[in-house]
């Protein structure tokens, strides 16, 4: 049977239940765990239960977005709440997938550490559920919603080792810094919502562009705190203070999945609300600009000076915030398509850096140093060359998906006449090879100090799956990105600007196309 949902009316439950497919099969899965979880929560048999039904969800929950995708799915009009585009369903693609990955690390992980937590999962659920809310928010009601169900979930994952007291501090950390991070956002809704009386975002930007409000003090008072609230939660600097401290002591798999996960929806929040919203407010592009930079040059020059892996590629994930600045600044749709490609390889290779850290220590691997790599290479080659590859990667080296996300952003910058950001951005990362080829130096140059040095690195063979379809996922986009770039660039552009002149009458439905 040919089913067409090329058109749904969101104001018909049945329409409206269809958008929310993903959404609702997401909700299922997290509450049949917790039904799980009550019933059994004591043995490694137990937990790895647990994450096979997650694991389940997530497949479940991808189809019915990639459903939606290959049917051309959209809502014609003013959509209330939830947006019905590309762009949620990659970024959808993108949480579960990073969910689903960070599932497969964290069996081995969980049992090794002896955390018996299988609540952990139905935590992981619920912050993906988040996520996916804050990227098709159409409404900021509905993503600050999103965003406090993601971040709530994400404290308790943050300090889920309650035997760790770096795990305790992290996680208070997070809930200060958080909340005092969401007042900002949602004072900032309130003071656009008294300027435009209205927190639908296609709404906003008409109220802006029809009333002539771009240097309405209010709204730009607003706008401002929405912008200090996202810059903590993407840990932009000088917002940035929580993220160190927090990567550093959670459990090493949840660090991964805050540095990929937590600031790709960020992000992606991020850039709907500044593209659709407040396109027509010039002031923003200034802000993210110098945002951009110091981003960038503060977290490159910080991890220099950093011998923990650990906190490395927390520095590390602050300057490649500032990458993803750089696109959101640029604000087209070649940036557009930047942004989604390099939100996809960064996922990648920082998630595939933190599962090879996982398997090299204990106790939260806060004490790894780059010494200690010494010699990898020659006890434990494949994992030394995942290892490489990632940091190549993350450097920018070509061959690699990293050095194509980077080179995409630079055009976007070039091209609409920001060759200072771009000439920042090549900078930053010249600056960046000072700390991620001594990990390759470590590994491949100097001696390996005993023969028991590697012995305890075990990955196991879930989370060797992960680190390898990464590895291969970097070489593979960076050989042939074509058909992930077309991706990025049909999403990117279904996030549009608000019309000058709202309209009654919708748009003309488009032809359903097979993907």
């Amino acid at each position: 049977m040919n089913v067409d949902l090329s058109t749904l009316d969101l104001s018909r439950p049945g329409d409206l239940l269809i958008a929310l497919a993903p959404e609702l099969v997401l909700t299922t899965t997290a509450l049949l765990v917790l039904i799980v979880v009550a019933w059994r929560h004591r043995t490694p048999q137990d937990l790895r239960l647990a994450g096979w039904v997650t694991l389940a969800g997530l497949g479940a929950a991808g189809l019915a977005a990639w459903f939606l995708w290959w049917q051309a799915a959209h809502a014609p009009g003013i959509a209330a709440m939830i947006a019905v585009d590309d762009f949620r369903f990659v970024a959808d693609w993108l949480f579960l997938g990073t969910a689903g990955l960070t599932v497969l690390v964290s069996f081995e992980y969980l049992e090794r550490e002896a955390l018996l937590v299988p609540e952990y999962f139905a935590l992981l659920l619920f912050a993906t559920l988040g996520m996916m809310l804050m990227a098709g928010a159409q409404d900021l009601m509905v993503l600050f919603l999103g965003l406090e169900l993601m971040s709530v979930a994400v404290y308790v994952l943050a300090g889920i080792n309650r035997r760790s007291a770096a795990a305790a501090e992290a996680a208070l950390k997070y809930f200060l810094l958080g909340a005092f991070a969401s007042g900002f956002l949602l004072y900032g809704i309130a003071l656009v919502y008294g300027a435009t009386a209205t927190t639908n975002l296609t709404l906003i930007g008409v109220q802006v562009a029809t009333l002539g409000l771009q240097h309405n003090t209010m709204l730009l008072i607003g706008l401002g705190l929405l912008l200090v609230g996202f810059g903590f939660k993407v840990a932009a600097v000088p917002f940035h203070m929580w993220a160190p401290d927090v990567y550093d002591g959670s459990p090493t798999p949840v660090t991964g999945y805050m540095a990929t996960a937590v600031k790709a929806a960020a992000f992606a929040a991020l850039f709907r609300v500044l593209g659709e919203a407040f396109d027509a407010v010039p002031a923003w592009h200034a802000v993210v600009w110098w945002l951009a930079v110091a981003t960038m040059v503060v977290g490159n020059l910080i991890a220099l000076a950093q011998r923990t892996l650990k906190r490395m590629l927390a520095y590390s994930s602050i300057a490649h915030a500032g990458y993803l600045l750089v696109a959101v600044a640029v604000g087209t749709a070649v940036g557009s398509a930047a942004f989604l490609f390099y939100l996809v390889a960064y996922t990648l290779m920082t998630l595939a850096a933190f599962a090879l850290l996982a398997a090299k220590g204990t106790d939260g691997e806060r004490d790894v140093s780059i010494d200690d790599l010494a010699g990898l290479a020659q006890r434990r080659p494949w994992l030394a060359f995942a290892l490489a590859v990632c940091m190549l990667s993350l450097l920018g080296i070509p061959g690699t998906a990293g050095f194509i996300g980077k080179w995409y952003i630079l055009v976007a910058a070039t091209a609409t006449g920001q060759g200072l950001l771009a000439a920042v951005l090549v900078l930053a990362s010249v600056i960046s090879a000072g700390y991620y080829l001594p990990v390759i130096m470590a590994m491949y140059m100097q001696p390996e100090p005993s023969e028991q040095a590697h012995a305890g690195m075990r990955l196991g063979r879930l989370g060797a799956a992960v680190v390898a379809a990464s590895v291969a996922g970097l070489l593979f986009f960076g050989v042939r990105p074509n058909r992930l770039l077309d991706i990025a660039r049909t999403s990117g552009a279904s996030v549009r600007a608000a019309p000058a002149v709202s309209s009654d009458a919708p748009p003309a439905p488009r032809e359903p196309t097979g993907r």
